[in-house]
């Protein structure tokens, strides 16, 4: 290994006394340094961060990039007819033929702000705010599927079993809290094709997996006291769990055991720290509009609302999954009943983290696992017309925050849409200017397994993108 990547985390995995037994030593030196210690301890960044917190909103199902943020008026010019084969080159559909007719834009286009970003007018609310947020044109995935789509921008690999983005991020930066988890995880929609793969740890300890936060009833199960127990009987349950734990930490130093006893002691206090979250009693009717959220009634503003309020909290990286954009037919119905539900809710999120001082140390991430096609979808016999197919060689996401410059848009494809012509930007290179935010940089953040040292940007060569940082 070249000693000048030698980090915290490789002394851990190397030195004789072992994660575990680290573990257990911070656990029972709690009481003699008055200060909550776990396996996520704050650990100190490779460089000085812009953010300290991320909210990554996933759209799932992948948007149209075509009547949102990408104005291909050619389309409309075009539309009826076939792209030319050189367009297409070799690229194979699921769902549609290469030759399959062009569909224009269903939504006009105009420019907004300062910095004169086109955006459609299904984005009326993300209009106000443009110039803080930064477009990129230009993404480009290898997945064509949303499954292996949604897993590889989460986790950077196709298939389940590696980390994903938030378990990289707390395993390398650690906890601010000791109250709530430091990685959680809310969906909005009927589910998510990539399922928990998406949030799982991987092969690092699984203390770092993210924690599902539910849309109704106890925000996270099994955490409620059940009837008839009262506080000092679990308590001392609780305490006489953690010494048999305790004692079999001793014995084999597994990082497992130590997680175990941590997630206990994480379950009592989120006893009270939950419950207070979810409470949206004391926002105020102002911010309660801005979002468009009913406190009452689960929703993807209510969930960008709790996001706020868990940056405010400490927690590290949050993923809020909105799924439903998978458009196969009647993109323009499918773009506007998806807007409706998102617009409002993600630009109050970017005015109200500004209007507390948040914004600037919290990175917000908008976008899904790939684009769709200029070429229109529509089949009898699955009942579907007007609709666009998987396209991963082109699509457009957004960022705004901690680390990014306002008011910037980059990347461009051809007068149709499909190829990108201008800025190519892969998942991996996402990625790397997420970490490269936090203050991590993504080349020396590893783990080490089976004798490689594994990372989230994979082995590819990969680059932060510098165009849109602050």
């Amino acid at each position: 290994m070249n000693t000048s990547n030698i980090t915290r985390r490789h002394f851990f995995q190397d030195c004789a006394v072992g994660t575990g037994k680290i573990a257990l030593a911070s656990l029972l030196a709690e009481s003699a340094y008055g200060a909550a210690q776990s396996p996520n301890v704050a650990a100190p960044t490779h460089f000085q961060p812009k953010a300290k917190a991320v909210i990554h909103m996933f759209m799932a199902g992948a948007p149209s990039q075509l009547e949102l943020f990408d104005n291909k008026p050619m389309l409309t010019k075009y539309e009826g007819k076939p792209l030319p084969p050189s367009i297409i080159g070799g690229q194979r559909y699921a769902f549609i033929r290469p030759d399959a007719a062009v569909l224009g834009p269903r939504y006009k286009f105009a420019k907004h702000g300062q910095c004169g970003a086109e955006l459609s007018e299904m984005l009326p609310h993300l209009a106000t705010v443009v110039d803080d947020i930064a477009i990129v044109k230009s993404c480009r995935t290898t997945q064509f599927n949303h499954a292996p789509a949604q897993i590889y921008m989460n986790t950077g690999f196709s298939q389940p079993g590696r980390p994903s983005m938030g378990s990289w991020i707390t395993y390398g930066l650690g906890a601010e809290t000791r109250d709530l988890p430091s990685f959680v995880v809310m969906s909005t929609g009927s589910g998510i094709s990539g399922g928990a793969a998406c949030w799982s740890s991987g092969f690092l300890p699984s203390v770092y997996s993210g924690t599902r936060f539910r849309n109704s009833g106890d925000p996270i199960l099994n955490v409620s006291t059940p009837q008839g127990i009262e506080a000092g009987t679990q308590r001392d349950t609780i305490e006489l769990i953690n010494a048999m734990n305790q004692r079999r930490l001793k014995l084999d130093g597994d990082g497992e055991t130590a997680t175990r006893i941590a997630n206990y002691e994480m379950a009592y206090r989120l006893q009270s720290s939950a419950p207070e979250l979810m409470d949206l009693s004391k926002e105020d009717e102002a911010t309660l509009k801005m979002y468009g959220c009913d406190p009452k009634v689960p929703s993807f503003a209510r969930a960008c609302l709790l996001a706020r309020r868990m940056v405010e909290r400490g927690v590290r990286f949050i993923n809020i999954y909105n799924e439903g954009w998978d458009a196969h037919s009647d993109v323009a119905g499918n773009v506007k009943k998806n807007c409706g539900i998102t617009d409002q809710a993600s630009a109050a999120l970017i005015k109200d983290l500004k209007q507390r001082g948040l914004l600037d140390s919290t990175l917000v991430v908008w976008g899904g696992e790939f684009g769709r096609t200029p070429m229109v979808e529509a089949s009898v016999s699955l009942g579907r017309s007007l609709g666009r197919d998987h396209h991963p060689q082109a699509f457009t996401m957004w960022m705004a925050g901690g680390g990014i410059k306002g008011g910037v848009t980059i990347g461009a494809t051809d007068e149709m849409g499909f190829n990108i012509v201008e800025d190519e930007t892969h998942v991996a290179d996402l990625q790397a200017t997420i970490l490269h935010c936090l203050g991590i940089d993504h080349e020396r953040l590893t783990f080490s397994k089976a004798g490689l040292d594994f990372k989230l940007t994979g082995v590819e060569p990969c680059h932060v993108i510098k165009q849109i940082l602050a």
